[in-house]
């Protein structure tokens, strides 16, 4: 009996943190990998990289679009690891990526860098511009400066990392994944974050987490105010265990420890609907 009332309160934990499995209704119900029918889990027409191979090219002279046509000659030849030096901040590169693969930028990256990616790993030597990773649904993104506003725009998973500063509206209708940022971040952000969590460890900007429905914030520094419907919230031990790992693996630290991280989630005072729009209701949920 006292086995399962743990186990009961800690699954009631790991709602309050949003560690949990959840039902899915329609459409999302459907099943589109089965592990026991093909050990290949990975998207029809990918390509099978060696992880070992590795090739390098100077992005400094090609347009955009040649830059991108040459990460996918090199990932039809083979090559799992690509490098591309002097990227000069053009923009839209490394976008829509659906393969694991390794892939360096040695250098700093424009607008909608690595944007629609699935399963690549990418490490930016620089600093990114306007909404890095949008729409991002798998794999690891580490900006080893700073990056711009909207930072992690819509993501849907994976891991996106700024060892620097980022600008406003960082993870704004952010539907999953994590994003960590080392140092600040600007206003607004978290802005009708819907899912996914977001680690800051610096100070947080002005309306922070404002109309959110879901997910949770952690802040190192200060926060400057809370957004419309975002509240504070109590630390509990398994998240402060996540964090500790979570950190632990791009070599990051708390200020004053992971047990001591400011938690941000919303109040849920928004979530109202007139029952005199049953259709509306229907749609929503």
């Amino acid at each position: 009996m006292a086995k399962l009332d743990t186990d009961r309160e800690k699954t009631h934990r790991s709602y309050a943190m949003g560690l949990h499995d959840e039902p899915l209704a329609d459409r999302t119900n459907r099943v589109f990998f089965r592990a026991e029918e093909s050990e290949d889990l990975v998207y029809p027409g990918s390509l099978r990289v060696d992880f070992d191979r590795r090739a390098e090219f100077d992005a400094a002279p090609m347009a955009i679009r040649e830059v991108n046509r040459k990460i996918r000659q090199l990932m039809e030849a083979g090559y799992g690891h690509i490098v591309v030096r002097n990227p000069n901040a053009k923009h839209s590169l490394g976008s829509g990526i659906l393969n694991r693969l390794k892939l360096d930028f040695e250098g700093s990256l424009g607008y909608f860098a690595v944007g629609l990616i699935d399963g690549p790993n990418v490490r930016i030597r620089g600093r990114v511009g306007w909404s890095c990773a949008e729409n991002m649904m798998a794999g690891t993104v580490v900006v080893e400066k700073n990056a711009g506003s909207s930072f992690g725009a819509a993501l849907r998973g994976g891991d996106l990392v700024c060892m620097g500063d980022v600008g406003g509206r960082t993870g704004i209708n952010m539907k999953g994944g994590t994003i960590l940022v080392a140092g600040r971040t600007g206003m607004l952000s978290g802005f009708m974050m819907q899912r996914g969590r977001m680690i800051v460890l610096g100070d947080a900007d002005e309306n922070l987490g404002d109309s959110m429905y879901d997910g949770t914030i952690y802040v190192g520094g200060s926060i400057k105010s809370l957004g419309v419907d975002a509240v504070r919230a109590e630390l509990t031990d398994l998240e402060v265990a996540w964090l500790n790992r979570k950190l632990e693996l791009y070599g990051l630290e708390a200020p004053d420890g992971e047990g001591n991280l400011k938690k941000v989630v919303a109040g849920r005072q928004l979530w109202n609907y007139d029952n005199l729009e049953p259709a509306e209701k229907k749609m929503v949920l």
